[in-house]
């Protein structure tokens, strides 16, 4: 044999074997792939674990009178393990499937009995251990589905797997529903549930999860393995009474007037707190619904009640007096003439020309006074904070366009008097009614605020109170004016015989203002916006109030659109607000000897209050069946154990949120006082979280 035959021999037998040796590999695999596929799919699924969040039950928001505004429930995802201990013997699944076939189709109603035994039956077959059944059961239909039979054997062995989510649901449905906003994953948040989801929230928990055949992920253990911690909870500033009158007024107003969109808001003066507001739109099929916030984001020309800046600065600058006399009717100014809707009221004093809303004269006066120095006027503005945000507790606010002489878009002959009267500028409502509640204030600027505080299991975490803008807006002497003028609106001006009340006093401007359409202008389409902004009690200020109607059809005067939702408003408030009547006189009987109840809540603290008044408090345990209290009261005892709900009837609100706390409840408030009624009996065992109603009056 030659060199070359040796070394060809040699070649083909190295090349035989790899051809051999990949044949090999391709009937392995071709073997692995589809002999023994489902072995090792199951074997790979098997080994495939991961940690997966466990959503936390997200606090709840409560108005300032204890009413329930946001809560989440909970809402299931059933699942069921066919294989599960109970009945792991054919005998005795197949012997009970058509029982529970028949429950769930009488139960759900969705299908017939026949279908549901088919359905199990199948995934039986298919030796399933995470088949999910239905989602979307409620926590009353759940605790009917376990006394099924199969699931009833018990947790472990009657295979029913629970998946617990949470739904967030508003109590009062639309009342406040855009203050109180939501939030979703592809959403930008919105009002309360946005701004404060860090609170609300809560911490996630972990769970480990196993993938099963058919690319599923399962719980590897019935229980979590990391815990989510509950969200904190929020007391805001609204006043669901409250809340409910500016709705109604509102959209009444709405309806009668077909306007596009409007709004209002109501603050306590003092402290800054928003009590109510309301937003709606008009949709395509001519209903209302909230859409947009229009008090914080829409900005707008505010028209005639933004002349109390323009007279505020005139009365501080000692420009003029409210006696000053000063011509109404027209006034030209180059390439314009500011006119008065109602024509020419002659030459009248600077208050009555307040009263009657003239443009001409506080054009003409503002002209006059700042003409040659016109950054005076504006220098006001902004010292005053008119330009800045308000910097709200929730997302939205628009940012105010308040021009100076510096601007390019500034005209010295036009823009300054257009100004006097509300143009040429952009406001939001609530912008415009915080420095009306400065002036019911005593000159103190306030920023408004949305949220009190926040409590997590009813301890107080943190405290809000409203931001101090400016101390003093002007003099005392100025505020004085002011106020009198505002008060002769509502006397002898625009706002006579239709805001006027003779039970109580108002201070407020009317502001009707022609608005721009788009892009379009002016001139495009006329289309107005009215408002009314003031405070009551005039002599007292406690709320101050904005209500602004944009595009009304027919009439579109501030004073016959905003002034009517204004003072319904107004007089409902006045007239359930206790605190604006002096109290009554206390009335002492003499013989009565009864003590006083004591109300269910801290030993201590009751001990300690009776106390103080020389009474003697009795201490009686819960099992003492009898106790003398013929010169006494009795203190008993508050069992809180987890998981069975505690008798909170007759507690204060504070106490009875302690008691389902630490009983692992989720409580449900409704009313303010002392509770009444609770919506499970005590003694009862419920499931951790399980929402407990209670009625409080």
């Amino acid at each position: 044999m030659n060199i070359r035959t040796d070394i060809l021999l040699r070649v083909y037998i190295a090349f035989g074997l790899i051809v051999l040796f990949a044949f090999a590999v391709v009937a392995k695999l071709f073997h692995v792939q589809f002999v023994q596929g489902k072995k090792w799919t199951a074997m790979a699924d098997s080994l495939s674990t991961k940690y997966v969040n466990v959503e936390a039950v997200r606090g709840n928001i409560y108005s300032v009178d204890g009413s329930l505004l946001a809560t989440s429930v909970p809402e299931y995802e059933l699942r069921m393990d066919l294989l599960a201990g109970g009945i792991e013997k054919d005998d005795v699944f197949y012997e009970k499937v058509d029982s529970l076939a028949y429950k769930m189709s009488a139960f759900f109603g969705d299908k017939s009995a026949r279908q549901y035994s088919r359905m199990l039956r199948e995934a039986r077959r298919e030796r399933s251990r995470y088949f999910l059944i239905r989602r979307k059961v409620t926590h009353n239909e759940l605790s009917k589905i376990k006394k099924f039979p199969i699931f009833n054997l018990g947790r472990y062995k009657g295979g029913l797997i629970t998946v617990q989510m949470n739904k967030r649901i508003l109590p009062f449905q639309t009342l406040a529903a855009r203050t109180i906003g939501y939030k979703n994953e592809n959403v930008q948040p919105v009002g309360l549930e946005g701004a404060y989801g860090r609170y609300i929230d809560g911490e996630t928990g972990k769970r480990l999860m196993q993938r099963i055949a058919g690319g599923i992920w399962m719980p590897v253990n019935r229980d979590i393995e990391i815990a989510p911690k509950d969200g904190a909870d929020i007391i805001s500033t609204i006043d669901i009474n409250m809340q409910d009158v500016a709705q109604n007024a509102l959209l009444k107003q709405l309806e009668k007037s077909q306007a596009d969109h409007g709004c209002v808001v109501m603050m306590e003066v003092a402290t800054g707190e928003i009590r109510a507001i309301a937003n709606y739109t008009r949709t395509v099929d001519g209903d209302y619904k909230e859409k947009f916030n229009y008090a914080i984001a829409g900005n707008q020309d505010p028209g005639s009640t933004f002349k109390v800046a323009s007279y505020m600065s005139l009365l501080e600058d000692h420009k003029v007096d409210t006696n000053t006399r000063v011509e109404t009717g027209n006034y030209k100014i180059p390439g314009h003439l500011i006119k008065d809707s109602h024509g020419s009221i002659g030459v009248v004093s600077v208050k009555r020309a307040f009263e009657e809303s003239s443009n001409s004269a506080v054009a003409k006066l503002i002209n006059t006074a700042y003409h040659d120095n016109q950054s005076q006027f504006t220098d006001h503005l902004y010292e005053w904070g008119l330009n800045e945000k308000l910097g709200l507790q929730i997302p939205g606010e628009a940012q105010p366009v308040v021009k100076n002489p510096k601007n390019r878009s500034w005209n010295k002959n036009m823009t300054l008097p257009q100004m006097a009267y509300g143009y040429e500028m952009q406001l939001t409502p609530l912008k415009m009614l915080t420095f009306y509640n400065a002036i019911a204030n005593n000159g103190k600027y306030v920023s408004p605020i949305f949220v009190r505080e926040i409590r997590r299991l009813g301890n107080t975490v943190e405290q809000f109170k409203a931001r101090v803008i400016n101390d003093k807006i002007c003099s005392d002497v100025t505020l004085k004016k002011m106020k009198e003028m505002l008060e002769g609106v509502i006397t002898e001006g625009t706002g006579k015989g239709i805001i006027y009340n003779p039970a109580y006093k108002i201070a407020g401007k009317t502001g009707t203002a022609q608005v721009a359409d788009a892009n379009k202008g002016y001139k495009a389409k006329k289309q107005y916006q009215a408002s009314f902004c003031g405070y009551f009690p005039a002599d007292k200020p406690k709320y101050s109030l904005i209500v602004v109607i944009n595009d009304p059809k027919n009439e579109y005067y501030a004073a016959l659109v905003a002034g009517p939702p204004f003072r319904e408003i107004a007089d409902k408030v006045y007239a359930s607000d206790l605190d604006l009547y002096e109290s009554p006189v206390r009335e002492k009987f003499v013989g009565n000897t009864k003590m006083p109840s004591s109300k269910l809540g801290s030993k201590h603290a009751t001990q300690q209050v009776y106390s103080a008044f020389g009474i003697k408090a009795f201490y009686a345990s819960n099992n003492t069946n009898s106790i003398d209290t013929n010169n006494g009261v009795y203190i008993k005892d508050v069992d809180y154990r987890e998981g069975s709900v505690p008798n909170v009837v007759g507690m204060g609100l504070r106490d009875a949120l302690f008691a389902i706390g630490n009983a692992g409840l989720k409580p449900v408030v409704k009313g303010s006082g002392k509770v009444v009624s609770q919506s499970v009996a005590p003694g009862m065992r419920v499931g951790m979280h399980y929402p407990l109603q209670i009625e409080l009056q």
